[in-house]
């Protein structure tokens, strides 16, 4: 049967990708973010999945404020990369797994999750800038990710967007899907955005370094009581945009029961307006 063998958490900062693509993760500005995914590439490298389920939410690019879905599952085979306005970054498009997609589908409806099945979609930094960071920066049309990848939009842009008690009782549900998918696949879930961060209006620039570590350490160690954190709390503390996080709920929620083991931990301010957080967990 697949087995999940792993969790990956990180921000996902447009910025990031543009640095990659101009070529400017050399410079003092951002030599330091790059510099906390070293490990990670190398881990990655040496804890291949076979699959990949990546969550994230789109940015007005898949979906717009004329049909937003709180949970939407990938199951093409191949998914485009968006252009968010100045063409689509250049790295080669997702290949998606349909097989394993439409059984997480069908065993998680089931358990019922109501889940959005989408056919196309376009990909954007969401999910292309985690890629990026942990696989290193292949160019489009000349290399490709190292295994296929499961998009899992959620709706964190127009509310109501989903509780962190639903997030995390989600992930569980399709840990329990992965599992019963009759192939000895390794699958690692993956939970990106946030972390702390205001975009907009009088608190623009916020970031709260002490929420985001105690973020980070009931994640790894109490993610039931980090669960039940109202979302006015991630708005209060991590801003705005802060309640991204509850994304990270979701791939928690897919980990076995005990404890796991911390791999890396990865904290970083500031990334354009953004504070980067990222965290390995290994099963075990």
């Amino acid at each position: 049967m697949a087995r999940i063998t792993a969790s990956v958490y990180t921000s996902h900062v447009p910025a990031i990708g543009a640095a990659l693509d101009l070529g400017k993760s050399g410079e003092p500005y951002w030599q330091k973010v790059f510099a906390g995914y070293e490990f990670s590439k190398q881990w990655l490298r040496n804890n291949t999945p076979d699959v990949i389920f990546l969550v994230y939410n789109d940015h007005a690019n898949a979906f717009s404020l004329d049909l937003i879905p709180t949970f939407a599952i990938g199951c093409a085979a191949e998914f485009p990369i968006a252009d968010e306005g100045w063409g689509p970054r250049p790295v080669p498009a997702v290949k998606g797994h349909p097989e394993l997609a439409a059984h997480i589908a069908q065993s998680v409806i089931q358990d019922d999750f109501d889940l959005t099945i989408v056919n196309k979609m376009p990909v954007d930094h969401g999910l292309t800038v985690p890629l990026s960071l942990m696989c290193g920066q292949p160019a489009a049309g000349k290399f490709a990710w190292p295994c296929p990848v499961i998009p899992f939009a959620v709706n964190v842009v127009q509310y109501p967007v989903p509780s962190g008690r639903r997030c995390y009782n989600l992930g569980r549900a399709i840990r329990k899907a992965v599992e019963s998918f009759d192939a000895p696949l390794k699958v690692q879930v993956w939970g990106t955005g946030g972390m702390s961060h205001q975009l907009q209006g009088p608190r623009a620039g916020l970031i709260n370094r002490e929420f985001d570590a105690a973020f980070l350490d009931q994640l790894i160690a109490a993610p039931e009581v980090l669960a039940q954190k109202p979302h006015i709390d991630y708005v209060r503390e991590a801003g705005s945009e802060g309640i991204e996080l509850v994304m990270w709920l979701i791939a928690r929620g897919a980990m076995n029961d005990n404890s796991p083991k911390v791999a890396h931990r990865f904290y970083h301010v500031p990334a354009s307006n953004t504070a980067v957080g990222h965290l390995i967990l290994e099963n075990t």
